[in-house]
């Protein structure tokens, strides 16, 4: 056997030896990320609860500020309560749109 035939057979050893390191390293990683990954009922479970904070936190935040500047405005103009009334009224048909909003599935 010459130098070139050893050399040849030493880099298809190395070559083999690296197809299977390299296997071996793909499924551990595989492993891992199953592992990692949430079930699918739990993503579900995480979207509805994130939509309905969402959505919960518009509601209120809308009626909180139709009703602070109704209040706001009504001490100012000294109509009370009516714009009071009239701007929670709106904050409220506010916040039920962005209820909508959030709510609604994406195309």
């Amino acid at each position: 056997m010459n130098e070139d035939d050893k050399r040849d057979a030493e880099m298809d050893a190395l070559n083999a030896r690296l197809e299977k390191l390299n296997a071996a390293l793909r499924q551990r990683e595989e492993e891992q990320l199953a592992k990692e990954a949430p079930p699918p009922e739990r993503r579900g479970l995480s979207r509805a609860l994130s939509v309905g904070l969402n959505a919960f936190s518009e509601f209120v935040g809308a009626v909180l500020v139709g009703g602070l500047v109704g209040w706001k405005a009504d001490e100012w103009l000294g109509t009370k309560p009516w714009l009071m009334i009239v701007l929670l009224g709106l904050g409220i048909a506010a916040g039920f749109w962005n209820i909508y909003r959030v709510a609604k599935p994406q195309a």
